[in-house]
């Protein structure tokens, strides 16, 4: 985030736009759904589901999982993964407060 200036937000705020940002492609709301629906699954399950290639799909984890959005276990060869409780309840907490701090004006612009 160089050129954006980071340094000049907020903790949070940063996080938040690096969760965002990892959300921000539609493979990866997709994963996202897919765990919300298995609580937990392989990787090979996710390749499975999605019309994309296997190293796409672990390229796309890898993102989710930098963001802390999902945790992976690994199990043998394969590795596990699911939603991370405690950082999900937060991005969610924390984007509801965006949203519901927004009051509509009788007029805008």
């Amino acid at each position: 985030m160089g050129a954006t200036k980071s340094e000049y937000f907020t903790k949070e705020q940063n996080e938040v736009a690096g969760m965002a940002k990892a959300m921000a492609h539609p493979a990866r709301i997709a994963i996202l759904q897919y765990l919300l629906r298995k609580n937990s699954c392989m990787c090979g399950d996710i390749v499975q589901e999605l019309p994309l290639a296997q190293p796409t799909v672990s390229q796309h984890l890898k993102e989710l999982k930098n963001a802390g959005l999902i945790k992976g276990k690994i199990e043998g060869a394969t590795v596990c993964y699911c939603i991370d409780p405690k950082t999900w309840k937060k991005f969610s907490n924390t984007l509801r407060q965006i949203f519901d701090a927004y009051k509509p004006a009788s007029e805008c612009c």
